[in-house]
């Protein structure tokens, strides 16, 4: 199944980071306890690599309230093999 990395950025402080991770844990808690998040460094955003069956449906696994401004990401990995035709792969 096609794996995705999804970026979720929220308002800075305290306020809006307690309320991203409430909307996030009410939405389900695999989210907020699988997720990263960047706020001790001050940078506002959620990570998490989900699975899923297609783009759209790795963002409706997401509370509505995040969906438009969410960052999906499709993932790959490259064999040893490929690594010589990455170019090729490119083109």
């Amino acid at each position: 199944m096609p794996r995705y990395l999804i970026e979720v950025p929220h308002e800075g402080g305290v306020q809006a980071c307690n309320r991203a991770a409430k909307l996030l844990l009410e939405h389900g808690s695999h989210f907020v306890t699988n997720a990263d998040f960047g706020c001790h460094d001050n940078v506002h955003k959620a990570w998490i690599i989900i699975e899923a069956d297609t783009k759209d449906g790795a963002r409706y696994m997401l509370p509505p309230d995040y969906r438009p401004q969410a960052i999906i990401t499709g993932l790959n990995k490259f064999r040893l093999e490929e690594i010589d035709r990455l170019t090729e792969l490119h083109t």
